[in-house]
């Protein structure tokens, strides 16, 4: 089939339009015109690609643009075709409606580092949909139906236990644990039930900054120590211990530091849990990223250790089954505490999804969370490497960074001073995010930059990394 029409666009790199609104605007603007006529097929992706000169990648964006605003139509195994039934052109709706949503649009990122996030894509969503349909087979389902524990399903919180003392080393038991909405509501617990006004709680900077905002809402006060490659500083940590200040816990993530992704060394380790014993401040462990550990054995958690006295150990599902189902929970060996967890609980939550944990706990029970998790860890132990290699030939001279054993994410430290708000600024214009720098820390001393991979394509991690890299 022959296919005249040819896209005339000049892209402007200054615009503050991302380059994929541009090209979608430039067709839309050839079907009003006349140009392009109702049930023209438009050349391929590939074909506009290489005409423009552009990454397919952002021919597939602009073209999703025009098919979900119904400019185009997709036939299967025929190709992309001009609509028969355009979307109304009114004027004054264009006026009043149009700028306000194609300015949404123009926010949408192409490609985004995020935090960390697993790829949904590779989620055993139909084993799950399976778990489901089979706990609603069940004679005695409409016991389900009812109010549950505010802890959680005690058979799953037996598994999570079975989980944490077999594999991570702990000692504890289904009365000490809280099965929670992700692990933000643990976090949220956490620090409504353990500090009061006037408290203070050390914390790691640069650090999670939603756990701060939790910490704050409850009346304590943060305390910043710097981090280098083995973590936390501990001098800066009994500095503060101290200084007289009425200090409640600290915050640390010591299996992959958040967002650096270094491991609290053992020797600080040790120093920090005899601190803890000696000051009687909690450490409140947040093990966000533990399942994936690409080296040897990942390194056990502060709460495994039987000398640690005072500690609350956070941690997640949500990445291991899927970031939509919030699984998170929270372990702690003080009951009065937990009865403080269990009190509060029942006031913003009721209950947990009890059939979301029997399903998930089915998943557990046949064995199909242990083959996702083996499949999940080589899938990102590749895309890791991957992202090595084009850290490589894009940025060896120009950053510098350390292969992560675990997580998903690098942290990248360039080579000179670097205005990240600018360079943020200037790849959302290309469509691509990146975290801002006040991101990780109040203050502007952060050289670095988190780049996540877990959940973008090797094509998008090249384009993300060649874009990135000319502003270093």
């Amino acid at each position: 089939m022959l296919r005249p029409w040819k896209l005339e666009l000049h892209i402007d790199n200054q615009s503050d339009k991302a380059v994929y609104i541009q090209i979608a605007d430039a067709i839309i603007a050839d079907i009003q015109s006349g140009r392009l006529k109702k049930g023209t097929a438009l050349p391929g992706s590939r074909k506009l690609a290489g005409d423009l000169h552009l990454n397919r990648n952002t021919i597939v964006e602009a073209l999703n643009v025009l098919l979900n605003e119904g400019w185009l139509i997709s036939k299967e195994r025929k190709g992309t075709f001009v609509s028969d039934i355009l979307p109304i052109v009114d004027k004054k709706k264009l006026q009043d409606e149009n700028l306000q949503e194609r300015s949404k649009i123009t926010d949408v990122y192409r490609i985004q580092f995020d935090d960390g996030h697993p790829d949904s894509k590779i989620a055993p969503v139909a084993e799950l949909a399976r778990a489901y349909r089979q706990i609603f087979s069940r004679k005695a389902k409409w016991q389900m139906m009812g109010y549950s524990d505010e802890y959680g399903d005690v058979e799953f919180r037996k598994a999570i236990v079975q989980m944490l003392n077999h594999q991570r080393g702990m000692k504890t038991d289904e009365y000490s644990i809280c099965v929670t909405r992700g692990s933000q509501m643990a976090m949220y617990l956490t620090a409504q039930c353990l500090f009061e006004q006037g408290d203070f709680v050390i914390v790691e900077d640069p650090g999670y900054k939603p756990a701060w905002k939790a910490f704050e809402n409850s009346g304590a006060r943060i305390l910043p120590v710097n981090v280098d490659r083995e973590g936390l500083l501990i001098d800066e940590v009994l500095r503060h211990l101290q200084s007289g200040k009425k200090i409640k816990a600290i915050y640390t993530t010591p299996h992959h530091q958040y967002p650096t992704t270094v491991t609290l060394s053992l020797q600080r380790r040790l120093e920090l849990i005899r601190l803890s014993n000696e000051y009687g401040f909690v450490i409140i462990e947040d093990d966000y990223d533990n399942e994936f550990h690409y080296g040897y054995r990942p390194v056990l958690p502060l709460s495994s250790y039987a000398e640690l006295k005072n500690y609350v150990y956070i941690g997640t599902m949500s990445k291991v089954v899927a970031p939509a189902l919030r699984i998170g929970y929270l372990v702690c060996n003080d009951q009065s505490f937990m009865e403080k967890i269990g009190s509060l609980r029942k006031i913003i939550d009721v209950q947990g999804d009890a059939i979301m944990e029997q399903a998930v706990l089915q998943l557990i029970s046949d064995g199909t969370i242990k083959r996702h998790l083996k499949k999940a860890t080589h899938f990102y132990k590749a895309k890791r490497d991957a992202t090595a290699k084009l850290l490589k030939k894009y940025m060896s001279d120009k950053v510098q960074y350390s292969i992560p054993e675990g997580g998903l994410a690098f942290w990248i430290l360039p080579e000179k001073e670097t205005d990240w708000k600018k360079i943020s600024a200037e790849m959302k214009k290309k469509g691509i995010r990146i975290a801002a720098l006040d991101h990780y820390s109040e203050e502007k001393k952060v050289r670095g930059v988190r780049l996540s991979y877990g959940s973008v394509s090797e094509e998008q991690l090249e384009e993300g990394i060649r874009e990135l890299s000319q502003f270093l």
